[in-house]
């Protein structure tokens, strides 16, 4: 079982820079749910969070496991891999890595921008999560 659920899909210039003649990758948002890695007592995370080293830090949630926002969300291509020595459920070098409340508040435009930039390889515009 997947600790992601798909956002959506798009495609992007695949060298981040639309032109006539560009090839195009898809990218996919990946959500993770705000109940995942969760301390909240009851839901199943009481020993730790088992994603802490490749996610944003948990969030206390109410007895369901809600919250307004989610975990986080992880943009990868068709290309990456997920599944490595540390985890099953990492994906081997995202584009991007937010929080869920960062993404809520980011712009489509600005996160256009940050993903065209991850996929030219510019890691200054990428922090490992925001």
């Amino acid at each position: 079982m997947s600790i992601y659920a798909t956002l959506w899909t798009l495609k992007f210039p695949h060298q981040g820079r639309a032109r006539l003649d560009c090839d195009w990758t898809l990218v996919r948002a990946q959500g993770v749910p705000p109940h995942i890695g969760s301390p909240t007592p009851g839901l199943g995370y009481e020993d730790g969070d088992p994603y802490g080293a490749f996610l944003p830090p948990p969030l206390e949630t109410n007895k369901h496991g809600e919250h307004d926002f989610m975990r986080a969300v992880v943009f990868v291509t068709e290309q990456t891999g997920k599944g490595t020595e540390r985890s099953p459920q990492e994906y081997v070098d995202p584009l991007l890595v937010l929080t869920g409340e960062a993404y809520a508040h980011l712009s489509f435009e600005a996160l256009h921008r940050r993903l065209c930039d991850a996929l030219r390889g510019d890691a200054s515009q990428q922090p490992p999560s925001d």
